[in-house]
C-alpha cells in the first residue's frame, strides 16, 4: 500500500508538473500543439494512476467496468466531435466541453454532498485525543461544516458554467434567441442573493447541529479507531437541492440577455467558472492534479476574460449587466447613410498584384465559408509576386478567444505573419491595400467616431488609414453585434461581395492570369 500510495504521489506530481509546462508552450502558436499533447499525457498518467493504484483502507477503486465503459464512450465521442467540428462550429464546441466540465463539478457535489449525508464524516479519535491532552480544542464534527462548504462552492460554480455554456451554445449556433426583460439584472441579482443566503445558512446550520443529532458508528481499521457520523444533515437536502435549482436558473438568467460582440468574453468567463468548480473537486479528493489542473483554469480563463474586456475598451461588469449584444441589436448609434461603391474581381487583383504592401483582415465571415486555406493560397501567390503581406488580428475577432488565430493556424499560415491590433495598426498607414474578408465591428471607425455608438471606445483594427480598403461581405446587412459599419461607405472604400470561399478562389485565378 505504502509503495502503491508513493507511486500514485510521483503520478499526480508528474501531472501537475505538465500541466504547467503544456499551459506555458501554449502561449506560442509554434509549440502548443505540443504543449497540448504534453499536458494530455499528464492527464492520462494521473488518471491511470487513480484507476489502478488509489487505495483507501486497503481498498481499490472497484467498479472497473463502469470506468472503462465511461472511458471509452467520452473518448470515442471527444475523437469523433473534435475530427469533425467545422471552424465555424468551434466556439459552439468549446462551450459544450466547457459546460460538461460544469456538469461533471456539480455532480462530483450531489454526489459527496450524498456521501456527507449518510456518513461522510470521520473523525480520529486518536488525533482528537492528542489534541485535548496538548490543550488545544477539537471539535470533532468541524470537517463537516468545511467539506459542505467547498461542496456547495462546487454545486453553486459547476451549475452556472453547465448551465451558462448551454445557452451559449444554443446562441452561438441561432438555436437560442438573446431574451431580456425589464429589470431582469435586478432578478438576476435576487436569485443570486437567495442562492448565497441558502449557503450561509445551510452551512451555519451543518456548524451548529449538535453530536446527538448525529448516527454515530466506531470502527477499527488501518487509519486506528474511527468514528462515522452521518444523519444531521439528512434534514437539509431539500435545501440543497433548492440551490442547485437555482444555480441552474441563474446560468441561464445570467447568459440569456448577452449576445453579440460580447459572446467570446462570456465564453472565456464560463471557461474561467468550470476551472474554479474543478479546483473545488481537487479540494475534496485531496487530489492535486484536479487543484493544479482546476486552478490554471480558472486563472487562465479570467486572465484572458480581463484582457478581452481591455481590449473592448469595456469593464467586465458592463459586459455582464450592459447586455451590449442586445443594446446593439434593438438601435443605438447615428444613422449611417451614403452610398457604397463595388469593386470588380478583376480589378479587385489587380490592386492586390500591384500592391507594395497588403493586410489582409480576417473575420467570422471567412471562417463561415471555411476559406482559410484558399486565403493562405492567395497570400502565397502574391509574397511569390514580391507583395509583402500579412494578417492583422483583433483580439475579439469571431465568437471565441483566439477564433482566428486557430483558424489560420488550421491553414498553416506562419505566425509571424500575425500582426497584433497594435502592432498592425502603426502599419495601417504605409500599407497599400486591405483586404477585409467577413470582419465588420473590428473595423468599425464609428468605435472612435460616434459617441452614440455602442461599440464607441473599444479599440478597432484602424483599416481607414491604409491608402485603399476591399470589404469581401455576403451583402450589406451589418455584422454580428448589429451595427451599421460606417467604413462601407468611406471613398477609399469598395465593396467585394460574394462568398468569401469563392470569391478568394477567383482572385487567385485573376493574379494568376495577370
Amino acid at each position: 500500500m505504502g509503495s502503491a500510495s508513493s507511486i500514485l504521489a510521483i503520478a499526480y506530481l508528474i501531472g501537475s508538473v505538465t500541466f504547467i509546462v503544456g499551459l506555458k508552450m501554449l502561449s506560442n502558436p509554434a509549440t502548443a500543439r505540443k504543449g497540448n499533447l504534453i499536458a494530455a499525457a499528464g492527464m492520462f498518467l494521473a488518471i491511470a494512476g487513480t484507476i489502478f493504484l488509489y487505495e483507501e483502507n486497503g481498498r481499490k477503486l472497484g467498479n472497473y467496468g463502469w470506468i472503462f465503459a465511461g472511458l471509452a464512450i467520452g473518448s470515442v465521442v471527444g475523437v469523433l466531435a473534435a475530427k469533425k467540428v467545422k471552424m465555424t462550429a468551434m466556439p459552439e464546441m468549446v462551450s459544450m466541453f466547457n459546460g460538461m466540465g460544469g456538469a461533471c463539478a456539480m455532480l462530483i457535489s450531489i454526489v459527496e454532498f450524498n456521501h456527507l449525508v449518510h456518513g461522510g464524516a470521520e473523525v480520529n479519535i486518536v488525533a482528537g485525543f492528542k489534541a485535548i491532552m496538548a490543550g488545544a480544542e477539537y471539535n470533532a464534527f468541524t470537517n463537516v461544516t468545511g467539506k459542505l462548504l467547498v461542496i456547495l462552492l462546487g454545486l453553486i460554480i459547476g451549475s452556472v458554467s453547465f448551465a451558462g455554456s448551454v445557452i451559449a451554445w444554443g446562441k452561438l449556433n441561432g438555436k437560442i434567441k438573446d431574451f431580456a426583460f425589464k429589470g431582469q439584472h435586478i432578478v438576476n441579482l435576487a436569485v443570486l442573493g437567495v442562492i448565497l443566503v441558502l449557503m450561509v445558512w445551510l452551512l451555519v446550520s451543518a456548524h451548529h447541529t449538535s453530536t446527538s443529532d448525529y448516527s454515530i458508528d466506531l470502527q477499527i481499521n488501518d487509519a486506528g479507531l474511527q468514528l462515522t457520523s452521518g444523519g444531521a444533515l439528512a434534514g437539509l437536502s431539500a435545501f440543497f437541492y433548492i440551490i442547485l435549482i437555482l444555480s441552474i436558473a441563474y446560468g441561464v438568467l445570467f447568459v440569456m440577455p448577452i449576445g453579440g460582440a460580447d459572446m467570446p468574453v462570456v465564453i472565456s468567463l464560463l471557461n474561467s467558472f468550470t476551472g474554479v468548480a474543478a479546483a473545488c473537486g481537487g479540494f475534496l479528493y485531496n487530489n492535486p492534479v484536479m487543484l493544479t489542473g482546476g486552478i490554471l483554469v480558472g486563472s487562465a480563463g479570467t486572465i484572458l476574460t480581463i484582457l478581452m474586456c481591455k481590449a473592448m475598451n469595456r469593464s467586465l461588469k458592463n459586459v455582464l449587466i450592459g447586455s451590449f449584444g442586445a443594446s446593439a441589436k434593438s438601435g443605438g448609434g447615428t444613422a449611417v447613410q451614403g452610398n457604397y461603391k463595388e469593386i470588380s474581381l478583376s480589378d479587385a487583383a489587380v490592386v492586390l498584384r500591384y500592391a507594395g504592401k497588403v493586410m489582409i483582415v480576417p473575420g467570422y465571415g471567412l471562417a463561415v465559408a471555411q476559406a482559410q486555406h484558399v486565403c493562405h493560397e492567395l497570400e502565397k501567390l502574391l509574397e511569390d509576386r514580391g507583395v509583402e503581406v500579412n494578417y492583422a488580428i483583433h483580439p475579439v475577432a469571431g465568437r471565441m478567444p483566439g477564433h482566428m488565430n486557430v483558424l489560420l493556424a488550421e491553414a498553416d499560415v506562419p505566425y509571424e505573419k500575425l500582426e497584433e491590433m497594435e502592432q498592425a495598426n502603426a502599419a495601417m498607414p504605409t500599407t497599400d491595400a486591405v483586404l477585409v474578408l467577413g470582419a465588420n465591428d473590428v473595423v468599425n471607425p464609428a468605435a472612435k467616431n460616434d459617441p452614440s455608438s455602442p461599440i464607441y471606445g473599444m479599440p478597432i483594427l484602424e483599416v481607414e488609414l491604409a491608402k485603399m480598403v476591399i470589404v469581401n461581405k455576403r451583402s450589406m446587412k451589418p455584422g454580428y453585434a448589429g451595427i451599421e459599419n460606417e467604413l462601407f461607405f468611406q471613398p477609399k472604400t469598395s465593396m467585394l461581395f460574394g462568398d468569401a470561399k469563392t470569391v478568394l478562389q477567383q482572385l487567385v485565378a485573376e493574379v494568376k492570369a495577370l
